[in-house]
């Protein structure tokens, strides 16, 4: 998986709140943007987010077996 499977449990939380909170500043982000060329990259920045989040539940899954 990638750096992901050396961080501790507690580590994983703090990076999912961590991804968690950036998502949400984006999403406000966006919603007050005007214009194309930046709400596209705003858009890029979330979907990158989520890529990342996505990631570390997977490993965080895998390490307490499914429980959040």
């Amino acid at each position: 998986m990638g750096i992901e499977t050396s961080l501790s449990l507690s580590e994983l939380n703090n990076r999912i709140a961590i991804l968690r909170d950036n998502i949400r500043q984006l999403i406000e982000q966006a919603a007050a943007a005007s214009g194309a060329e930046v709400e596209e990259r705003i858009s890029q920045r979330i979907e990158q987010q989520n890529a990342e989040l996505e990631k570390l539940v997977a490993a965080r899954d895998a390490m307490t077996g499914g429980s959040p």
